[in-house]
C-alpha cells in the first residue's frame, strides 16, 4: 500500500544522528548496562540486549568494551544505577514529542528536559499527553529501488503487521515489537539489507512543519538531543530540510 513521501524526513533524520556521533556510544554503554541489569547477560535469553549489542556493532564500538559493560551490570563489575524515564511534551505547531532518558539523577534530568521546553517554544506536558499518537513498534526502512514485491514477500512471511511503499519509493516495513527480530533476520538471510532498523515509538498522524516553524523545530530537537541524558526522541514532526 502506499504511503505518502518519507524518504527525504528520514534522510535528514539520519543526517542529523551522524552529526552526533559523539553521544551515540555513552547511549549504547547505557542501554546495554540497563538490559543487561534487567535480563541477565545471556545474549540468548535477553532479546533487548541483543538489540542494544547489534547497535554497539554497527556503531563499531569493540567487543572488549561491550563484554565490560555486559560484566559491569550483571555484577561482575561495579557501575552507576541508571534508571529509565520517559518525559512527554508539545513543540511548535502542536508537535508531539517523546523523549527517552536514562539518569543517575532524575532531578536533574527532569529540570534540565522542563528547561529546553519552556526556552525553545515548546511546552512540557504530562505522562500519557502524546503517547497516544505513537505505536511501540519494529520499523524497518529501505532505501527507494529495493524490490517491494521481494521485501514484502519475505516480511509478511516473517510476521511483518504491513509494507508500506512512499512517494519516492522508499519501503516501511512495520512489526509488532515481538516479530522484529524476526522479520529483521529473514529480510537480512534473503539480502536485503534496510537503512534504518528500529524497535520505536512511531508517529501515527504525522504533523508537516516549513519555514520557521521547521527551523524552530529543529532547534528544540537539537537541544533535547543534546541533553546528557537523552536516549531518544521520537516526534510526529516532518521537517522540511530545505528550510534548514
Amino acid at each position: 500500500m502506499a504511503g505518502h513521501s518519507k524518504w527525504a524526513n528520514i534522510q535528514h533524520r539520519k543526517g542529523r544522528q551522524d552529526e552526533k556521533r559523539g553521544k551515540v556510544w555513552t547511549r549504547i554503554i547505557r542501554e546495554i548496562t540497563v538490559a543487561a541489569r534487567q535480563g541477565g547477560g545471556d545474549l540468548s535469553a535477553n532479546p533487548r540486549l541483543r538489540l542494544a549489542v547489534d547497535r554497539a556493532k554497527a556503531a563499531n564500538m569493540p567487543a572488549d568494551r561491550v563484554k565490560y559493560n555486559i560484566d559491569k551490570a550483571t555484577g561482575n563489575q561495579e557501575g552507576v544505577t541508571y534508571e529509565e524515564i520517559r518525559y512527554e511534551g508539545y513543540g511548535i505547531g502542536g508537535a508531539a514529542i517523546i523523549i527517552d532518558t536514562m539518569t543517575d539523577n532524575k532531578v536533574r534530568t527532569v529540570a534540565e528536559v522542563r528547561h529546553a521546553f519552556s526556552r525553545n517554544g515548546g511546552n512540557m506536558g504530562t505522562e500519557g499527553s502524546v503517547a497516544f499518537q505513537f505505536k511501540h513498534c519494529g520499523q524497518l526502512i529501505f532505501a527507494p529501488g529495493t524490490s517491494e514485491d521481494k521485501v514484502m514477500e519475505i516480511a509478511l512471511e516473517a510476521g511483518a503487521d504491513d509494507v508500506i511503499t512512499d512517494a519516492e519509493g522508499a519501503i516501511e516495513v512495520l512489526s509488532s515489537v515481538a516479530q522484529f527480530e524476526a522479520v529483521k533476520n529473514a529480510l537480512e538471510a534473503a539480502g536485503l539489507k534496510a537503512d534504518m532498523a528500529e524497535v520505536t515509538m512511531r508517529a501515527e498522524n504525522p504533523i508537516e512543519l516549513t519555514g520557521e516553524d521547521a527551523v524552530r523545530m529543529q532547534r528544540l530537537l537539537d537541544v533535547l538531543e543534546d541533553l546528557d541524558d537523552t536516549q531518544a526522541i521520537y516526534h510526529n514532526a516532518e521537517i522540511d530540510s530545505e528550510a534548514l
